[in-house]
């Protein structure tokens, strides 16, 4: 089986690009290799299909953060979701680049439905901390986006006054083109394919039916939550126009780093020195965790670096179902100044033993094992 290539270098952008880069690569791909530019060519096809996949994962900042770190096998296989390289939300701007229009054949959909004016969905950044993201927390944060006017109703017109049918479409809400052979239909630009036209808007939402403003939401943020973690509150994105449904917010979560703690997952690894006495004769330290302080028994002949699990000590699950581990690495410290009672106690205890010093091959196996085992 071919293994597939780097998205990135698909869309031939780098790790950081923005989502606007990547719209924007995807949308000169598209152009280049849709299958209706390049009618019975089949590597321009596989090429489309290619770009749409890298697209479909990469525009969307979960599936682009579980990728970054763990690469196809992550966005692959069962329950991850496939995707349709004809079928993109945005690919009706793709089709509009090749010929000038937004809607091709007749086939654009009529705007003066409800569905047609929902209101836009928003997205919130918000920061948290190693402990917040981990323990989860109830915010409050402000978020400014368009609400139905409260002078006009949502109307958009004065009261007493109403919407006159537009004089550019005859309230049909699209115009017709011939372009060539071609008969292609636009939403009209006069009306924005609502069908009609006010002459005298309302004075303080200029006819449009709403208005900026700041609303403070309490939002819940769930146990486990990592960075590029997406929230979804319905219904609290921008108002519809003129009756339309609301749109959607989606808070994004980027978490700060522990000083202490690395996270992998729902795992947390972290590095405690120990005494060459203390790992030769085996001690208990104190170990911190999220939570408290946890005991942990250090076997006496404690290699350096060797690593011990806590179980349970690590981040609890996005699902809400049990918690990772705590993986406890030690490293034998050694001293860089001796007293001289010291020295005279490590002289008689190196002549008691005998070292070899061969190189030792490392196997890897029993070092996994010896980790995660």
């Amino acid at each position: 089986m071919n293994q597939k290539r780097d998205y990135y270098d698909i869309m031939g952008i780098s790790r950081d690009s923005s989502e606007q880069d990547i719209k924007s690569a995807y949308r000169k791909l598209a152009l280049e290799y849709h299958p209706d530019r390049n009618p019975g060519d089949k590597a321009a096809e596989e090429k489309f299909k290619e770009a749409a996949e890298a697209y479909s994962i990469l525009s969307d900042p979960q599936k682009r953060g579980q990728y970054d770190r763990f690469g196809h096998a992550s966005v692959s296989g069962p329950g991850t979701g496939g995707f349709d390289p004809n079928v993109f939300s945005d690919f009706s701007d793709i089709i509009g680049d090749l010929f000038g229009f937004g809607d091709l054949f007749g086939g654009g959909t009529h705007r003066s439905g409800r569905a047609a004016n929902r209101g836009q969905d928003l997205r919130y950044d918000l920061d948290l901390s190693f402990e917040e993201a981990a323990f989860g927390k109830k915010t409050r944060i402000k978020v400014p986006r368009h609400e139905s006017c409260s002078k006009c109703s949502g109307t958009g017109v004065p009261e007493g006054s109403g919407p006159t049918t537009c004089p550019t479409c005859n309230g049909n809400g699209q115009v017709r083109f011939q372009q060539g052979f071609f008969s292609i239909t636009r939403t009209c630009g006069q009306c924005q394919g609502s069908g009609q036209f006010i002459k005298e808007p309302c004075v303080q939402c200029h006819g449009d039916g709403r208005v900026v403003k700041e609303k403070t939401l309490e939002i819940k943020i769930p146990a486990g939550v990592d960075t590029g973690s997406r929230l979804r509150v319905t219904g609290e994105g921008d108002s519809g126009i003129r009756g339309g449904s609301p749109g959607d917010l989606y808070v994004l979560i980027q978490v700060e780093e522990h000083e202490f703690f690395e996270r992998r997952d729902d795992d947390l690894f972290c590095h405690i020195p120990i005494s060459f006495p203390q790992a030769a004769l085996g001690t208990v330290i104190s170990v911190p965790t999220l939570d408290g302080q946890e005991q942990l028994k250090i076997s006496a002949g404690t290699q350096p670096d060797s690593v011990f699990r806590i179980r349970g000590g690590g981040i609890t699950k996005a699902t809400g179902r049990g918690q990772g581990d705590l993986y406890v690495q030690v490293g034998v410290q050694i001293p860089k100044k001796l007293s001289r009672e010291q020295q005279e106690l490590i002289s008689r205890l190196s002549e008691t033993e005998k070292a070899e010093n061969q190189p030792i091959q490392r196997k890897i196996l029993e070092r996994v094992k010896e980790i995660f085992g």
